[in-house]
This record gives C-alpha cells, sequence and structure tokens, in this order.
C-alpha cells in the first residue's frame, strides 16, 4: 500500500493469442488494440492458417489430385494450350514435371510464401499510413495486424475443403479460385472474358471482409481516424484489381 493509503492498481495484461484470434471474428477492436499495446505475436494465427493450408492441400490431393490440378490450369489457359500443341513430347513432359513440382511446391510452401508476402506488403502499409496520413505505426504492428486480419481466410478454405468432399467434379476444380465465395465461382472461367472473370473473381466476400479488419487495424495501431485506415488498403486493393483486369484484358 502507498504512503497515500491508496492500493495502487495493477497494470492491465494483455490478451493472450488466443483471445487475440477469437476477438478477430467476435470484436476485432480489442485484438488491434493490444497490438498497439505492444503485444505483436503473431505466431499463433501462422501455425492455424499453415495447418489450415496442408489440411486443404491433402483434401486437393486426395480427392482431386495434383496432375488433374495442373490439367485444370492448362484447360483454362489457351495459349498454355497453344504452346504445348507445339512443343514436342520430350519438351511437354519437361513442362508437365515443372508446373507439377511447383504446384505441389506452393502447397508445401504456403507458409514461407505468407511470410514474405506479408513482409513486403507490411511495409507498403506502413509508408502509407504513416507518411500519407501522419500515423505512428511500427513495422512489428503492421505485420502483426495482417496475419489476424487475414484468419477469416479460414472460411475460405473451410467451404474449399466442404466442397472438394462434397463430390466436387475433379475436371472443374480451380486451384486459383477453389471456394464459393466470390461471383466467379459461379461462371464459367473458359467462356466468360478473362477481364469479367478477373473482376468478378475479386468480389469476394472473404477478402472484403479481410480487408475491412485490415484497414480497421493499421488505423487502430497508427493512432489514426478509421477513415484513413480504409483509404489505405481498399486504395491499394482498388490498385490491384485495377491492374489485375488490364493484364486480363491484354493477354487474356
Amino acid at each position: 500500500m502507498s504512503e497515500t493509503g491508496v492500493q495502487p492498481v495493477a497494470a492491465a495484461t494483455g490478451l493472450t493469442q488466443w483471445q487475440r484470434v477469437a476477438n478477430i471474428f467476435t470484436a476485432p477492436s480489442k485484438t488491434f488494440e493490444d497490438i498497439k499495446r505492444g503485444n505483436k505475436s503473431w505466431w499463433l494465427p501462422l501455425i492455424i492458417l499453415a495447418l489450415a493450408g496442408y489440411i486443404l492441400f491433402a483434401a486437393v490431393d486426395q480427392k482431386i489430385g495434383m496432375q488433374q490440378v495442373l490439367d485444370n490450369q492448362i484447360r483454362m489457359n489457351p495459349k498454355a494450350q497453344e504452346q504445348l500443341a507445339q512443343a514436342t513430347p520430350e519438351q511437354r513432359e519437361k513442362s508437365n514435371t515443372f508446373w507439377l513440382g511447383f504446384t505441389e511446391g506452393m502447397f508445401v510452401g504456403g507458409p514461407v510464401v505468407g511470410l514474405v508476402f506479408f513482409a513486403i506488403l507490411s511495409g507498403v502499409l506502413l509508408g502509407t499510413i504513416n507518411f500519407a496520413f501522419g500515423g505512428r505505426a511500427t513495422y512489428g504492428s503492421i505485420f502483426a495486424v495482417y496475419y489476424y486480419a487475414w484468419l477469416p481466410q479460414l472460411v475460405k478454405i473451410l467451404l474449399g475443403i466442404v466442397a472438394i468432399y462434397a463430390g466436387m467434379a475433379p475436371e472443374s476444380f480451380n486451384v486459383k479460385n477453389y471456394a464459393p465465395t466470390n461471383l466467379g465461382a459461379f461462371i464459367d472461367p473458359i467462356e466468360t472474358n478473362k477481364a469479367l472473370y478477373t473482376l468478378a473473381t475479386s468480389l469476394d466476400f472473404v477478402t472484403i471482409w479481410t480487408l475491412v479488419l485490415l484497414s480497421i487495424g493499421i488505423a487502430a495501431v497508427a493512432g489514426v481516424k478509421r477513415n484513413y485506415g480504409y483509404i489505405t488498403v481498399f486504395g491499394w486493393w482498388a490498385i490491384t484489381v485495377l491492374f489485375s483486369v488490364g493484364v486480363a484484358a491484354i493477354f487474356g
């Protein structure tokens, strides 16, 4: 007890990582405020997302098959079909071996790819929110926000696994759009205009959910108005979508 007779108030303890994970789906602001206070551990979301990704990989490998995944991607790409038609049997075999290994490697190395992806984009968001909007975020806080904000992707992975085991025809599986969470999942990727299909797949409710959380999170850790977070995140997203649609229109 102090000399004034008043019992000192203990400092508020931070949330556990499990609490931060749970709050992302119920009270995301609590998670982001906890990160702002300095609790930046992000290994639990990494582990959860990695495990979910490997379960999806197992489902694809068991029910679809990696060769079928590759064949489907080639069938949806007329230019790839044309190149293979002009190749010799030996060239086709080498190409198939390479792309089959690449496809499997992307599944296996997903967590590492995610780390690199988040590391780069965290730097982009940090620069934007701090220099354009006067934020005070740190790189570590933005990086942690990214991992927690990405957790709704579990919903997409779960829906993809359910669709696979519910009897999806292996010939219809699209590894780039494996769950019915966007408009593109309900139109034919071969018959539809490539630019339109790219735009349709971008309008994904899980992606929008993730972007909203990311906007709230970076605004919280930067100490700026939430609107600035939305402008930062959705601004970059819009640029990315427009670029992708433009590329599809030119080369599709």
